[in-house]
């Protein structure tokens, strides 16, 4: 039986080298595409793939969040992070968010595989660049009963990336499926727990935490 792969990253042509690659594979069957993490769940909610391979910054739903709903939805499905940040914090947070796994773009399409197939058998992958001690540290953080400085949930989280992405409330409206009196309610949540005045201050501090980038 092949493994089922849903491609969730921004970029087209990344979507379609990886696809045309997994292909190849005797066990693998790319199942659908997504550009964005909004996307991705939705999909995931459709097809319920075997495992996603997921970029960390995107439009609309990031990463992070995108694997944070759907490992919360859908235990069985697991989640690859496929990203060219190495950073401890993006590694960190995709470990917390349910991710099974983490690589660089960076590394060769026989990794890839190594991946994808480690994940489906139920153990966890690391890049070899994702070292022991990001790992450790992570592991350390969750075990000395630190509470994680980050007061926003789910859904405040979405709607602060897409502020900070320039989005009307009427677009993320639209992008979360939800009224428009919902997202205004939202925004004045996150600016009285962030305790920030402006949408300037809300997007510097959306690009700290790494919700959203300066490249989007």
């Amino acid at each position: 039986m092949s493994i089922r792969i849903l491609l969730a990253d921004d970029h087209g042509i990344i979507r379609q080298g990886l696809c045309s690659l997994l292909e190849k594979q005797p066990d693998m069957e790319v199942v659908g595409e997504a550009e964005d993490g909004q996307k991705a769940l939705e999909l995931v909610r459709q097809l319920v793939p075997d495992i996603v391979i997921m970029d960390i910054t995107m439009p609309n739903l990031n990463g992070v969040g995108a694997t944070s709903q759907i490992t919360s939805e859908f235990p069985g499905v697991k989640v690859l992070a496929l990203s060219i940040h190495s950073n401890k914090r993006f590694v960190a947070d995709m470990l917390k968010a349910g991710a099974s796994g983490y690589i660089l773009k960076e590394c060769l399409f026989d990794e890839l595989i190594e991946a994808v197939r480690t994940i489906t058998a139920g153990n966890i992958y690391f890049s070899p660049r994702i070292t022991d001690v990001v790992v450790d540290d992570y592991v350390n953080h969750l075990s000395d009963g630190a509470k994680p400085a980050k007061p926003l949930t789910a859904r405040e989280r979405q709607v602060l990336q897409c502020i900070a992405e320039g989005r009307s409330i009427r677009d993320i409206a639209e992008i979360m499926y939800l009224s428009i009196k919902t997202i205004e309610f939202n925004r004045r949540q996150i600016m009285k727990k962030l305790k920030i005045k402006s949408v300037a201050e809300l997007t510097k501090y959306a690009i700290r935490e790494g919700l959203t980038s300066l490249e989007q």
